[in-house]
């Protein structure tokens, strides 16, 4: 049975740092991308940074770009999300989702993690 336990959300002032994990189970982490989601209150779920299985390539939405670092560790069936300088716009819900790298149609998601900046 697949399982995603997220956690490192919470509040944090403008300009501060947060750590989000993804510890997964159930499926064959290595042979999936690994990806954060986030939506805000009101808004549509939006892609914020990928990283490819096999190479660990990242791509990452403009508006992380230079503050937010996405990583894996096929070790630990773990996805990670540094954030760094963040803004009160990166307060969302955050998800970790896994796409199989052979097929986008298999799927799998985390159960969101809140994070709030705000002074």
């Amino acid at each position: 049975q697949v399982q995603f336990v997220e956690s490192g959300g919470g509040l944090v002032q403008p300009g501060g740092s947060l750590r989000l994990s993804c510890v997964t189970s159930g499926f064959t982490f290595s042979v999936y991308h690994m990806r954060w989601y986030r939506q805000a209150p009101g808004k549509g779920r939006e892609l914020v940074a990928h990283i490819s299985s096999p190479g660990g390539s990242t791509n990452y939405a403009d508006s992380v770009k230079g503050r937010f670092t996405i990583s894996r560790d096929n070790s630990k069936n773990t996805v990670y999300l540094q954030m760094n300088s963040l803004k009160p716009e990166d307060t969302a819900v955050y998800y970790c989702n896994a796409v199989w790298l052979v097929s986008a149609s298999r799927t799998y998601w985390g159960q969101g993690t809140q994070v709030t900046v705000s002074s």
